[in-house]
């Protein structure tokens, strides 16, 4: 892994082979009411609207981009190495939430489906640095940037941040390809996670891929 000058800039330019897109949690799970009570009464509807006007048509273009530019893409979802979910961490396990592996609402919506050659890691705790092995797996690549878009902001998203930024990644994070339950409630974390990681917006991550490409 290649290093960086000392008080590096968090929007650094991004570097051609150090660049990843890491998509957090865009699973039937958690974007398909008939999968998750919380998304069929009333109070649901700003999130509904959002991931589906906003995030994920910009979750598909950062995917593109990224492909395009030849980038490494992380996808991770919430599910158990096991059918019965022996293997899930205890706060799973006490939250009751289980999805066996393979399962229909495990995977990710067509949308953002994955192609061949991506990698795909399942996780059993909030922090997808917490039970899979994505820094070994990051760091193999080489990688020094990680975009990071998903949901929810306030939850799997931030600790991600967090935890890549703790590890020596510098994190960008795509604000308009994230969600979370309430306006008020993204806000809030994008305020408490700005000191871990560049902010940014679609449009922005989309020039900076591009770039990659000349």
């Amino acid at each position: 892994m290649f290093t960086l000058p000392h008080r590096s800039p968090r929007d650094l330019p991004f570097a051609t082979e150090h660049t990843a897109l890491l998509l957090v949690d865009m699973q039937r799970a958690w974007l398909e009411p008939q999968f998750d009570p919380h998304l069929q009464g009333p109070d649901a509807e700003y999130f509904l609207n959002r991931t589906r006007q906003q995030v994920i048509p910009n979750q598909r273009k950062l995917l593109a981009a990224t492909r395009a530019a030849g980038q490494n893409i992380v996808h991770t979802i919430i599910e158990s190495l096991t059918a019965d979910g022996r293997d899930r961490s205890l706060d799973h396990k006490l939250s009751d939430m289980h999805l066996p592996k393979g399962s229909r609402q495990a995977a990710i919506i067509e949308e953002l489906t994955p192609v061949e050659n991506e990698i795909v890691l399942p996780k059993t705790s909030s922090g997808v640095f917490n039970s899979t092995n994505i820094d070994y797996v990051l760091r193999n690549l080489q990688t020094r940037h990680l975009i990071i878009a998903g949901i929810v902001t306030d939850q799997c998203v931030d600790m991600a941040v967090r935890d890549a930024a703790d590890r020596g990644y510098l994190v960008t994070l795509v604000e308009d390809a994230c969600a979370t339950y309430t306006e008020q409630r993204h806000l809030t974390c994008l305020s408490a996670i700005k000191g871990y990681c560049w902010i940014t917006d679609t449009h922005t991550v989309l020039d900076r891929l591009q770039a990659l490409q000349a």
